[in-house]
């Protein structure tokens, strides 16, 4: 390997192409890494850290933003907290302080992530955007080609480790007339609070749990928020019988079949909340369980949304149609006045953008072709961590997966460096 990169480097230096980048670049050099790199310093890449340190196995993680969790710290709102309870959202071998509640606020969960990197020794490279990534067949090795702040750095690796997750890109559609509003249409990954709306008219695009708090936020601040409903959707109470919705949901499928948990949910929450159809919350056909098994499509569980809905506080609107200045037309053919509207349209993946290969990763959606529990691993030393669609929980499953293959490899491939350097040796020394 080390011969191969000092080969490598000398005919860089001799290749006129090379040699005209070089003068219109700071900085370019290659790194071997003997063991994975990751890629993502979220949540998914400090837990597939740590299960590898755990191992005794080096790595590298690069991450493009200048802090661990960059989603969390940079783009969510003030109020967000975990829509889980924290014992279904604790990373491999550390649990959630004990003072902490049971749905600990975004800064919480950003102090117990610092805390996880720093007990776990996890040191990512910050401001690291990796541009391509390509396994090398005649070399055996992955070519992570990265930019950072001191120039361009391709490492060599033998392992690959995606861990940029499922949101790593805002969805912002393209809606006829965006031009012509004339007021502020922002994502939510730019939204912080609703106090900078206060007594404004603002229209939020998606009944997702972003969607949902986000009006109730607006609401909190004195402003006049409405939502567009574009699709069916249920809306669960966070809590049940005393227990969160999520736990005991999984302590009934232990159970019961899944149809009939649905079922149990959607009597419980028609109990609970009334009937959501009355308020332009029309329920999907499948089950919320059900659905999110097959689609990945989260339910929305209600902190207190429903109500302001219920109450007239928040609107509720079709698709629209089109915008025109401070004002929107939707598809039944009312016309409201707006002063901003925010667009809770989600996050993607973007591995298509910068990972060259067909096999493991969907390049329609960035995706591992295989669903859950199978997607963790593909071919030549590439591994997805934090693409499951089941949160924190499926992305510590699979770290911890991802370490246990990589160790026995590594071991396989020790073994076999141990063998060939014995037999270079003489008889009386190995």
């Amino acid at each position: 390997m080390e011969h191969y990169l000092r080969e490598r480097e000398g005919k860089q230096l001799h290749d006129p192409i090379r040699i005209e980048k070089t003068k219109n670049s700071s900085s370019s050099r290659c790194e071997y890494v003997d063991g994975p790199v990751i890629v993502g310093a979220g949540p998914s890449g400090l837990a597939a850290a740590a299960c590898l340190k755990e191992k005794g196995v080096p790595y590298v993680v690069l991450e493009r933003s200048n802090c661990i969790a960059s989603l969390w710290q940079l783009k969510t709102y003030d109020r967000l907290r975990l829509h889980l309870p924290k014992q279904f959202c604790e990373l491999p071998f550390l649990g959630f302080p004990c003072n902490f509640p049971t749905y600990p606020t975004k800064q919480q969960f950003t102090k117990y992530l610092e805390d996880y990197a720093k007990k776990f020794d996890i040191r990512p490279r910050f401001n690291e955007t990796v541009a391509h990534a390509e396994y090398d067949s005649t070399l055996g090795f992955w070519r992570v080609k990265s930019a950072g702040l001191k120039g361009e750095t391709e490492y060599v690796c033998r392992c690959l480790v995606v861990a940029t997750g499922e949101n790593a890109e805002p969805v912002v559609p393209q809606i006829e007339g965006m031009e012509e509003f004339g007021g502020p249409i922002r994502h939510t990954s730019l939204y912080k609070s609703g106090d900078e709306y206060r007594l404004k008219r603002v229209l939020v695009v998606g009944c997702g749990n972003s969607g949902m708090e986000v009006c109730l936020d607006l609401c909190n601040h004195k402003a006049k928020p409405s939502i567009v409903v574009r699709d069916t959707v249920h809306v669960l109470p966070r809590e049940m019988l005393g227990k969160s919705t999520f736990g005991l949901s999984m302590w009934l499928l232990k159970w019961l079949p899944m149809r009939l948990v649905d079922r149990f949910l959607l009597i419980v929450s028609w109990l609970m909340l009334g009937d959501t159809a009355r308020f332009g919350l029309d329920r999907p056909r499948l089950g919320p369980l059900e659905l999110k098994n097959l689609s990945g499509k989260t339910p929305v569980l209600d902190v207190g949304t429903l109500a302001k809905i219920k109450s007239g506080d928040i609107k509720v609107f079709p698709s629209i149609k089109r915008l025109k200045r401070h004002a929107v037309e939707f598809v039944n053919g009312k016309i409201q006045n707006f002063d901003a509207i925010i667009l809770a349209t989600g996050y993607r993946s973007n591995v298509p953008s910068w990972l060259k290969e067909g096999q493991m990763f969907s390049k329609k959606d960035g995706f591992p072709r295989k669903a859950f529990p199978n997607g963790w691993k593909g071919e030549y030393g590439l591994y997805a961590v934090g693409f499951t669609k089941r949160g924190l929980l499926g992305a510590s499953m699979d770290a911890k997966k991802i370490a246990e293959d990589i160790e026995r490899c590594w071991k396989v491939e020790a073994k076999q460096k141990l063998a060939f350097v014995s037999s270079l040796l003489p008889r009386s020394l190995s």
